[in-house]
């Protein structure tokens, strides 16, 4: 039987097998009917830098290689996977929970706009609810057998990304960032957010690196001159993609048929998740 303990009489040796000896762990039990391998989050720690992009693209790469994908849209208040893929709700629901819906490519999804009445209804819900919401998604969803579950972040460091830390095992996370003077901002709340929760960070991903032109091929680089080189190297980690603007992808999330897309400047990331 574990040792009780009291602040008068603990020690050391008393303290062996107290339960509350070492950190709590917040970790929630998966849906019964679900077996995830690999669960690795898309963070940032501001908003508008493509995490949502990011996270589709890497998605429909790895179902591109024939990976078993799901995408769980952890940003409750402002979601916008569904919207990529012409997915609309309402999502199943029966007695053994909720079924995600699947895009035309074969990814599993789930986000709040496929449960709710409209996709164009707010979510006016207070903290506590919108990151209860965000572990349901984990406990209440029919994942069914996934190789890779990539968690679509809101900005951040808030209620949400400490919750999905907590709960969920996160395997670990890429940071994305933009190249404009507040990257290094960005990048390292992210990064000790990271750190102070045990969670690996693979690297780091930039988008809206520069436009292409569409007649001679030169990059232009209408945001300023990247540092993510240099923040990637001070944090010694590596940079996993450097992503332009670009406007057929606009279109294809337009369209939701951003299941089209193959957006090949994660090349190196699809690499690290693979190893």
């Amino acid at each position: 039987m574990a040792k009780e303990c009291s602040s008068t009489t603990c020690t050391k040796e008393s303290c062996e097998g107290c339960p509350s000896k070492g950190k709590p762990d917040f970790h929630v039990d998966l849906n019964k009917d679900s077996s995830i391998a690999h669960v690795i989050g898309i963070v940032s720690g501001k908003g508008g830098v493509g995490k949502s992009m990011v996270t589709a693209s890497l998605a429909n790469q790895m179902a591109k290689e024939g990976y078993r994908v799901g995408i769980l849209d952890a940003d409750i208040t402002g979601p916008s996977i569904p919207k990529m893929y012409g997915l609309k709700g309402p999502a199943q629901v029966d007695d053994k929970g909720v079924y995600p819906m699947v895009t035309e490519n074969g990814i599993k999804v789930m986000s709040i706009n496929l449960l709710l009445p409209g996709e164009e209804e707010p979510v006016i819900w207070r903290g506590p609810i919108i990151a209860n919401t965000a572990k349901q998604f984990w406990t209440d969803v029919v994942w069914g057998d996934l190789d890779y579950l990539f968690v679509d972040m809101p900005p951040g460091t808030g209620d949400v990304p400490l919750t999905v830390f907590q709960s969920l095992p996160v395997d670990g996370v890429v940071i994305v960032s933009s190249p404009q003077d507040l990257v290094r901002m960005i990048v390292m709340k992210a990064y000790k957010m990271a750190q102070m929760m045990s969670i690996p960070v693979l690297g780091i991903v930039e988008n809206y690196s520069y436009v292409e032109c569409p007649d001679c091929g030169k990059k232009i680089y209408v945001f300023g001159e990247s540092h993510i080189d240099e923040i990637a190297a001070e944090l010694s980690l590596p940079v996993l993609g450097k992503m332009p603007v670009c406007p057929s992808y606009a279109s294809a999330v337009d369209q939701g048929a951003f299941g089209s897309v193959d957006n090949t400047y994660l090349e190196d990331l699809k690499s690290v998740l693979k190893a």
